[in-house]
């Protein structure tokens, strides 16, 4: 049975949204986001207060349940916030910020900045390495290109300017994605080390960067796709391929354009899509939620956005 998603009291009414979120971020109750204190806060009510407003008994700081996340003196009004956030994680392509502009509607610019916020909360703070105890202890690894070929005039070659991309996909697990300032040994390496547990075994192409730094893992799978070989056993890249195909689809045909300055956030906010996909036991609800509950410490400014994320570095 299709659940009945946007009709929904906290996606209607600020009020109710505050609640849910409440719900979310405290479960146990109240927690202040300025000095951390547990004990029962003063509940300031009445005309000369904003619903949901609290004060700390302990350093008497006022607070709501949007302070110190991504939500935090958003004018937007917060159902509106879940209504973006509820749609972001139901479109398994992405949905574009003209798009979010003409459902909620909100300027471009407010929905060019809600999704970049909701971005910054699906990102992962995961430290557990990939292939670890409990896993199926097979990674897969592969690099692939975003960007255009410019031409001129004449139909000469222009500018050739590809951003490099580079996946590690658990087999039955998680996927963690990173924008690369060049697919060498030197830069892949570090994050094949720092984000693979030692014990697993690593599955690739037959691409050079990968052939020392695959020696210091317990296995290291090779397919040759320049032989044609695309799996030989249990060998293969096939599900790190089959994400990028998921998220080169999303960039073609859902944003269309994409900077160098702002990839890494969109390839996180596919990675959180694969991470809590239906075959992993979610549904969209469920991924929603999840998302809700990254939104606490990742306040992100409008100057923030603007500023260049740089490439992977150790």
């Amino acid at each position: 049975m299709a659940e009945a998603i946007l009709n929904q009291p906290h996606f209607q009414d600020a009020d109710k949204a505050r609640e849910h979120l409440e719900a979310l971020r405290w479960p146990h109750g109240p927690v202040c986001p300025h000095c951390g204190s547990v004990r029962k806060p003063l509940k300031l009510e009445g005309k000369s207060y904003r619903p949901g407003l609290f004060k700390c008994n302990d350093c008497y700081e006022q607070f709501t349940v949007t302070v110190g996340t991504v939500f935090e003196r958003s004018k937007i009004a917060l159902n509106v916030w879940l209504q973006a956030v509820h749609l972001m994680c139901a479109s398994k392509k992405g949905i574009s910020a003209k798009q979010l502009e003409r459902l909620l509607g909100v300027s471009y610019k407010t929905a060019w900045f809600m999704s970049h916020r909701i971005r910054e909360a699906m990102t992962s703070e995961s430290a557990s390495p990939l292939g670890g105890p409990g896993s199926s202890g097979i990674v897969e690894a592969d690099e692939t290109y975003w960007g255009n070929t410019g031409k001129q005039r004449n139909g000469a070659r222009g500018y050739d300017h590809k951003m490099k991309i580079v996946s590690l996909v658990e087999r039955d697990g998680e996927k963690r994605t990173y924008h690369v300032a060049n697919v060498t040994a030197a830069t892949v390496r570090p994050i094949l080390k720092s984000q693979i547990d030692a014990k697993a075994r690593l599955m690739t192409d037959e691409a050079a960067v990968y052939t020392k730094v695959g020696r210091e893992f317990s296995g290291h799978g090779v397919v040759k796709h320049g032989a044609k070989e695309y799996a030989r056993g249990d060998i293969n890249t096939n599900t790190v391929e089959s994400s990028f195909a998921i998220l080169k689809r999303g960039l073609n045909g859902t944003f269309h354009s994409v900077s160098e300055k702002h990839l890494q956030r969109y390839c996180a906010e596919f990675d959180f899509r694969w991470n809590t996909r239906q075959s992993q036991g979610y549904s969209d609800t469920d991924r929603a939620t999840e998302a809700l509950k990254g939104i606490t410490g990742k306040r992100l400014t409008y100057r923030r956005i603007g500023e260049q994320q740089a490439p992977f570095n150790v």
